[in-house]
């Protein structure tokens, strides 16, 4: 594959029309990872559309809408609408535990877009913009995820991850109103570059990540890891560019100033997440045994869920194993940091959603696709049947992660 800034090449031939050397950068693997999300992306609506006919009895009657509109997507939506003070008259403790990026980007097209309905629909509804939101933000996360597949796994390898992602069981919470898409269109394309050694534009793009979710923190400790330890980091560029490193952290301490003058409380982000859903800091031991008691030895609506997140959480110490027998320092900040986190907690939640947001699975996915192909298919063919679980039970309104 040539550079794209091959100098030689550009002494010897015409410097070609601004649109055409933009349209020049799109690559093949960009084409195929647009492809196959925009098929995914197609294919997923019109079955959340016309599966309420097969299983009338488990959607209710509600509208097309209403079927995404679950969960975290409606407290997005809520704090897009009233902000942090939460619904008039129903107090919740638990809103400071969700980041301002994604509400403020929701509240901004709501802004702009005109009140118009078009077949019934409203045009500036929040659930129909965020919708929208993550279709987009998925198309630039898929290039991006597809780019970096390339570059790690070598060719076909950003395909094979693409449709490793997309297959995977959480992949219902890139096409909804969550903040998981929005943030992977920043943060992806902030690794690929820390990986070219273009810190500067790295952490551009990492700073309004960390405004969209806690595992922003993560991204950007392992982007000081990258710049330390990486093929294009001090090494090669020398430690100016490392203070744009701590360029990301700010997002992160505007938002604890800013709960400080609401609450007068540093910690809210963390207190909230005590105060809402019981959440703190124990051992390890205590955070498993109470998962697999929830898990295997009761049987309510969330007995399923907590098995996924059991699940989830054996993926994630294998994928840290093999990260550290790989010796990738860099990813296994970003992710043995977030394990971490989430196996400290009081229980496992949400363990399932946070590997979308582990990129290096996918991409050992990818990379295992070129070596042993028919064990990839495998993988890859048992992985879609629980993503249609998934989808069916996030949009009927059961808990998904």
């Amino acid at each position: 594959m040539t550079l794209l800034h091959d100098h030689d090449k550009d002494a010897a031939t015409p410097v070609p029309h601004k649109g055409a050397a933009v349209f020049s950068r799109i690559r093949p693997v960009d084409r195929l990872a647009l492809s196959v999300w925009a098929g995914a992306w197609a294919g997923v609506m019109f079955f959340v559309a016309v599966i309420p006919r097969v299983l009338p009895t488990i959607y209710d009657g509600r509208s097309y809408l209403e079927r995404w509109a679950q969960w975290d997507a409606v407290r997005f939506i809520n704090l897009a609408t009233y902000g942090y003070d939460g619904v008039p008259g129903q107090p919740d403790p638990g809103w400071p535990a969700f980041f301002p990026g994604y509400p403020l980007l929701l509240h901004a097209l709501g802004m702009v877009i005109p009140d118009l309905r078009i077949g019934g629909l409203l045009l500036s509804d929040y659930r129909l913009i965020g919708l929208a939101v993550s279709l987009v933000a998925g198309a630039i996360a898929m290039v991006a995820l597809a780019r970096l597949g390339e570059r790690e796994g070598g060719a076909g390898a950003g395909r094979r991850t693409v449709i490793a992602l997309l297959a995977g069981p959480p992949a219902v919470f890139l096409f909804a109103g969550y903040s998981e898409a929005v943030f992977l269109a920043l943060a992806l394309p902030a690794w690929l570059l820390a990986r070219q050694g273009r810190w500067a534009a790295a952490a551009l793009l990492a700073t309004p990540a960390s405004g969209v979710r806690i595992t922003g923190l993560f991204l950007a400790l392992a982007l000081i890891v990258e710049f330390w330890a990486g093929e294009h980091g001090r090494r090669a560029v020398g430690w100016r560019p490392a203070a744009w490193l701590a360029l990301p952290f700010t997002p992160l301490l505007a938002y604890s100033c800013y709960q400080w003058t609401r609450t007068g409380d540093w910690l809210a982000w963390q207190h909230a997440q005590e105060a809402g859903w019981d959440r703190h800091l124990v051992w390890p031991w205590e955070s498993f045994m109470t998962t697999w008691r929830a898990a295997f030895q009761t049987d309510y609506e969330f007995t399923l869920a907590f098995r996924i997140e059991m699940f989830a959480a054996l993926v994630g110490v294998l994928l840290c194993g093999y990260l550290l027998v790989r010796r990738c320092w860099p990813e296994l900040t970003y992710v043995g940091l977030q394990l971490a986190a989430l196996l400290l907690s009081s229980y496992y939640l949400s363990v399932g959603r946070a590997m979308l947001l582990w990129w290096p699975l996918w991409i050992a996915l990818g990379r295992l696709g070129a070596r042993r192909p028919a064990l990839y298919a495998a993988i890859v063919a048992a992985s879609v049947p629980f993503a249609v679980l998934m989808l069916l039970t996030f949009t009927s309104g059961g808990w998904a992660g």
